[in-house]
């Protein structure tokens, strides 16, 4: 998919585990602030079907 944007700042950050979602932190600044948050990197989903084969 490609996408086209125009923005004022552009940062790019690795997301970091938080309870049961994620979270990427951003400048105070940017506070109270609309922000598009874009995946760059394919999802893989496992695959757990194997492992309830184990037990």
């Amino acid at each position: 998919m490609e996408v086209r944007l125009e923005a004022h700042q552009v940062i790019e950050k690795v997301v970091k585990s938080s309870g049961n979602s994620g979270r990427v932190y951003v400048p105070k600044e940017w506070i109270g602030k609309r922000v598009k948050v874009l995946l760059l990197d394919p999802l893989i989903e496992k695959d757990y079907s194997d492992l309830s084969k184990n037990r």
